[in-house]
């Protein structure tokens, strides 16, 4: 199955778990499966209603959505193998930039929305000590994912955003020159397709990508119910390192990280404390 087949049964209604459901079962039997085996191998609850979706795509328009922007599938080579390991890995990613990024050393930076001076300063704090020996992954959000691509770009390193949107779309608005500026010197990722808006839904998706793309991941002012405390999660799951940040006891700004300490992640103050982790 090719990255354009795997484009159109989404367009019919597959979900990605339902598409690597197909893939490991092609992968395993060693032949490519029949349109009806397809959405019968995928468990989608009405198959053939899928199936009549699928055959009925206006295949010109089709190709014409897909080929927005250039397209990485989970069965090309330069599918990055960390993010391949996962639960439900992405089967398709949307890009712009330097896919060479993918294949350096990662480290994810995630954080508040509401990030404070002091959260946005220890995050510039922390990148200008990591001395850009690895490619930071955040998601482009305001507050600290901002400050961490900033700082990066600030201290001449390497840096990927996985946005929760089409890659046309620019989200929050106010980063749309950052957005716009990585996408041409940097590297951005989305599983959606083009034109498709921020849904509450996409975010916690995109964030098992940043956790998954990453060896670490650098939690700064995240709060006990936060999506930061959902891509630590993700990353404790996979397998991944923790790295958090502590605060204030005073505001709750930073209740999450206390919390991912108390739990075992490492209490980080400095970049050395991340560094020395992969002397």
């Amino acid at each position: 199955m090719k990255a354009y087949d795997i484009f159109k049964w989404k367009q019919a209604g597959l979900t990605n778990l339902q598409i690597n459901r197909i893939l490991d079962y092609e992968q395993k039997a060693g032949k490519k499966l029949s349109d009806r085996d397809i959405v019968i191998v995928s468990e989608v609850k009405n198959p053939a209603v899928i199936l009549e979706h699928y055959r009925n795509l206006d295949e010109a328009q089709c190709k014409e959505r897909f080929d927005c922007f250039p397209a990485l599938s989970i069965l090309d080579e330069d599918y990055p193998l960390a993010l391949r390991e996962i639960y439900n890995p992405p089967t398709l990613l949307f890009y712009q930039g330097n896919l060479e990024l993918l294949h350096q050393p990662k480290l994810a930076i995630v954080g508040s929305r509401n990030a404070s001076k002091t959260g946005a300063g220890a995050v510039q704090k922390i990148v200008k000590e990591l001395d850009n020996h690895f490619v930071i992954v955040s998601g482009l959000a305001r507050g600290i994912d901002t400050a961490a691509h900033m700082a990066v770009l600030k201290n001449g390193g390497q840096t990927i955003a996985v946005i929760g949107t089409g890659l046309d779309v620019f989200y929050p608005k106010e980063n749309r020159e950052l957005q716009g500026y990585m996408s041409r010197n940097q590297l951005v990722l989305t599983e959606y397709e083009p034109s498709q808006q921020p849904l509450k839904f996409h975010f916690p998706e995109r964030n098992r990508i940043i956790a998954g793309l990453a060896s670490g991941v650098v939690v700064v002012e995240a709060k006990m119910r936060s999506g930061s405390l959902i891509t630590c999660e993700r990353a404790i799951e996979e397998g991944r390192d923790v790295f958090a940040v502590p605060g204030s006891i005073l505001d709750g700004q930073s209740d999450g990280c206390h919390h991912l300490i108390r739990e075992g992640a490492k209490c980080t103050n400095s970049g050395q404390d991340i560094l020395s982790e992969y002397a």
